[in-house]
């Protein structure tokens, strides 16, 4: 029963925090945030340290059973993705008490000095909603919660009150209410086929007749446009450029996560076996070009925040070379070369935006020609940008090699050349960009800029952010271990002739 209780407090104490901190407008939000931080990373560790003892875990709430019940199941994908959730969660928590401390004085790229009574209540929403979820054990649940993460996303965004930023936000709604329409009208087919929408009583009892297909793709399509796959990514640039700083590190690092975990599970267990052959190859080509031209674009930008913003849509077609590369034999490679990337990229790409909202209250703009020689007044600042490049170049010691290297095992194991290639390509571009900041950082043929000092608050969490990258490649034997409890496996459906 450990797990299980440790799965129920996931979603209970930010959900409770979110409710105390909104009804009472406490002064003391930001030590309530806190307090779930600390609280979720034991819990965490707690459900992870009961998955590798146990396997896969199952609860029902209420005691009712499927279909009628409420399951949550959690796996090792599952806690890879709640850890990560866990990490960045609590990095981005410390770093906005600091973020917004400066924002009520009125001086920042947030001008709302109102923010954080918004704030607090909107992230722990948020958090309760990612943890939700992941432990989701029916697709009708999983769209209840993603939902709730993109509400909550969308009112985020537009806390930074400028009209950029309320534009970027409405679109990013319209956008996302445009994929959950899609995915709904996918879940009402499926059910109406086989009248229940637990995704475990689906995989293997799933037929590929034009019903099922049918849905497969509806929901498909509603999560491509979500996690802004190339050329669904129009929203994402603005969305996570206009956005305050620690929001910016939370879209780009957990909630677009979300979208791809749902993908990622429905796609390997309920329906690989029913959709045409040709429908991974397609993903896969599809993310290739957004690592492509995704780098290119975040190479052409002047605005920081816009860069990493591009450089998140080319990090997003790493994610989707797994659905042309997870054949077998190097299908194992594949799911752990995925998953790790998708916890590595999170942990380095909230630092970057960290990084990028510290220099751009320092600088007082997020343009690269007002960083000229900002980098030998903040050293560790741009480190810690340089750390978190490494993971997005794919160079060791970093998750983001180890996450490369999976992948290029599965692509040079399946014989997808052209896949081997577009990884490294992409690495190369990586290293363009982020190079271009840090030598702009440090030029000596400028003068220091004159900056504003940064509290210290704000330094310390993308450094731990960047020091988890590093670490998770170094110590990977119980990660990838994790991530064999509940792999899964091929499904075979039989088609009567």
């Amino acid at each position: 029963m450990n797990g299980e209780l440790a799965m129920i407090g996931l979603v209970v104490v930010p959900l409770a925090a979110a409710v105390v901190v909104f009804a009472t407008a406490s002064r003391r939000a930001a030590a309530w945030g806190v307090g779930v931080a600390v609280a979720q990373l034991g819990l965490v560790v707690w459900l992870i340290r009961s998955i590798l003892v146990s396997g896969s875990l199952r609860y029902r709430i209420g005691g009712w059973e499927t279909p009628l019940g409420i399951p949550l199941h959690a796996d090792g994908i599952c806690a890879l993705m709640l850890l990560m959730t866990a990490i960045v969660g609590t990095a981005s928590t410390v770093y906005a008490v600091g973020y917004l401390a400066v924002a009520r004085q009125g001086h920042a790229d947030s001008a709302n000095r109102q923010a954080d009574r918004a704030f607090w209540p909107l992230w722990l929403v948020l958090w309760a909603s990612l943890n939700a979820l992941f432990l989701s054990g029916d697709i009708f649940n999983l769209y209840i919660t993603l939902e709730l993460v993109t509400l909550s996303a969308v009112a985020l965004i537009g806390l930074a009150g400028r009209v950029q930023a309320l534009v970027a936000a409405m679109r990013y709604l319209i956008a996302a209410l445009a994929g959950s329409l899609f995915y709904l009208l996918g879940v009402v087919l499926v059910y109406s086929r086989y009248g229940t929408v637990s995704w475990e009583l689906l995989s293997g009892a799933v037929v590929p007749d034009t019903v099922t297909v049918g849905g497969a793709v509806l929901m498909i399509v509603g999560l491509l446009l979500k996690t802004a796959l190339f050329p669904l990514h129009f929203w994402l640039p603005d969305a996570h450029a206009n956005a305050p700083a620690p929001v910016s590190g939370l879209l780009s690092g957990l909630v677009l996560k979300a979208s791809f975990f749902i993908l990622l599970r429905l796609w390997f267990f309920v329906f690989a076996p029913v959709l045409g052959p040709h429908t991974g190859p397609l993903l896969s080509v599809l993310g290739a070009v957004a690592i492509l031209w995704g780098s290119i674009q975040a190479i052409r930008q002047q605005r920081i925040k816009v860069m990493i913003a591009y450089s998140t849509v080319a990090q997003i077609g790493y994610l989707f070379l797994v659905f042309g590369l997870a054949g077998e034999p190097m299908r194992m490679a594949a799911w752990r070369g995925v998953a790790y990337f998708a916890f590595a990229h999170a942990c380095a790409k909230a630092a970057a935006f960290m990084v990028a909202g510290a220099l751009m209250y320092a600088a007082d703009s997020d343009r690269l020609d007002r960083w000229e020689g900002i980098g030998r007044r903040e050293p560790m600042l741009i480190f810690t940008f340089g750390l978190a490049g490494v993971s997005l170049m794919g160079l060791p010691p970093s998750g983001g090699f180890i996450a490369k290297w999976l992948l290029l095992n599965a692509a040079v194991g399946g014989g997808h050349w052209w896949a081997a290639a577009v990884i490294l390509i992409g690495g190369l571009l990586a290293a363009v960009y982020v190079l271009r900041v840090i030598s702009v950082a440090l030029s000596e043929s400028a003068p220091q800029p004159a900056t504003v000092a940064i509290p210290r608050i704000m330094r310390w969490p993308p450094l731990a952010l960047a020091l988890v990258v590093v670490v998770s490649g170094i110590v990977t034997t119980e990660p990838l271990r994790l991530l064999e409890v509940g792999f899964p496996r091929p499904q075979v459906v039989e088609t009567s002739p």
